[in-house]
């Protein structure tokens, strides 16, 4: 069955700032923990923070190809006699002195006696003689031990998510295994005797289950482990056989479908059964008909049975939710503004996240526009965008040329 956004009083409903404020403050993270080897952390959270066990870099370095000298030994020389070679690993080892350098390539070890780095470009070169085209500054060109980090420094903390870019850190310092919390369990079902398995031919009043597949999506890439329960139907003993099931299995349940206001909308009175709600109606749109509980042993996230309303309220609430209960360290989203490029119809009451495209023009100017119609059952309004457009609960319609808050879907490679 799906939610419908059905008209209500807003007064009625809870307030999205309130509804997040009070989920995040009723969740505790999780304890649980584990070392794995760093090829296995990826999207894994640190349970614990890191401190660097060595000075990074660990030597003083070139920063780039040139030659190495000492600028305070080599102030009355204009012509310096070139020694020897300094390649990265292969070190040079005998004491460069006044009036002689050492050819060095990037990341060398810089020879003793020298204390700056020259590139070859700003070099002239006669035989095993160089002059220099400009005048040198102490220090230049060298990166220096300890310059980054300190020994002992905490260079990443608890609650941190563990990219690429963590893990290419951790790699420099060494170190092969990490504390991770462990990795957070979510069972998720669909409710609705009108959904139908893909591939299979649809009969009048019959529609696909995309929801499921979207927010499995989208648990994955955070690194979660996924309990598919598929489509249960409009039974209240198989739904809640599926709750009492996913309570003992998982951290969270996730459902698509059930809480709203139809006859058949069963998933509500079960939850109230089994464990309680703390809400299930917010004054957002799309996705007011969302429901955040818990059962004896998990979290509980009752999202709306349209598409674009399930989408939004997992990325906006169930989210960051699981974030904090996996461990993470809690991070407000980014949001910018952006000169809107069309009218956007709206009415006061609901704090609304349209749909929308970003883009910069040559000047670096930031505008958006919709993606044409927004309501809830268009999946291709999500699928054609790469943000939201952020619009407050007491703002009515919004002229072109209007400034509106932008957030950037969270898609970054680099992740």
């Amino acid at each position: 069955m799906s939610f419908c956004d059905i008209s209500s009083p807003t007064h009625s409903m809870m307030p999205f700032e309130d509804a997040m404020s009070r989920m995040l403050n009723s969740i505790s993270p999780i304890e649980d923990r584990e070392n794995l080897g760093l090829e296995d952390c990826l999207g894994r959270v640190l349970a614990a923070d890191i401190q660097s066990p060595l000075n990074m870099p660990p030597f003083d370095n070139s920063a780039m190809d040139g030659y190495a000298l000492s600028v305070e030994g080599s102030q009355s020389i204009t012509t310096l006699t070139l020694i020897g070679t300094a390649l990265a690993g292969v070190p040079f080892e005998p004491i460069v002195g006044a009036g002689e350098c050492v050819i060095i390539m990037t990341g060398a070890k810089l020879p003793q006696g020298c204390d700056s780095v020259v590139m070859q470009e700003l070099v002239n070169v006669d035989d095993n003689k160089i002059s220099f085209k400009h005048p040198i500054a102490q220090g230049q060109c060298v990166r220096t031990c300890g310059n980054e980090f300190k020994l002992g420094e905490v260079v990443l903390k608890r609650g941190d998510v563990m990219s690429a870019r963590h893990i290419a850190l951790i790699a420099s310092l060494g170190l092969a295994t990490v504390e991770v919390f462990k990795q957070l369990k979510v069972a998720i079902f669909s409710t609705g005797d009108e959904l139908v398995a893909l591939g299979q031919p649809l009969k009048t009043g019959q529609i696909y289950d995309s929801n499921r597949f979207a927010l499995i999506a989208q648990l994955k890439k955070m690194n979660i482990s996924v309990l598919d329960y598929g489509v249960i139907k409009d039974n209240p003993q198989h739904i809640k056989a599926a709750f009492e099931k996913a309570n003992q299995q998982a951290d969270a349940v996730i459902t698509s479908g059930g809480v709203s206001v139809g006859e058949a909308d069963y998933t509500k009175d079960i939850l109230q059964e089994l464990g309680e709600i703390d809400f299930w109606k917010i004054a957002m749109k799309p996705g007011k008909p969302m429901a955040f509980g818990r059962l004896s042993q998990s979290l509980f996230f009752g999202l709306p049975g349209n598409p674009v309303s399930a989408m939004v309220t997992f990325y906006q609430l169930a989210k960051p939710a699981l974030k904090k209960l996996s461990g993470a360290t809690p991070k407000a989203p980014l949001r910018l503004s952006a000169t809107v490029t069309n009218d956007l119809r709206k009415s006061v009451g609901r704090l609304e996240f349209q749909r929308g495209f970003a883009s910069t023009d040559d000047n670096g100017v930031l505008s958006v526009s919709t993606t044409k119609e927004q309501g809830s059952g268009m999946v291709g309004s999500m699928c054609h965008a790469n943000c939201f457009i952020i619009l407050p609960r007491e703002r009515g319609n919004i002229a072109e040329g209007d400034q509106v808050m932008i957030e950037i879907f969270d898609n970054n490679l680099m992740e």
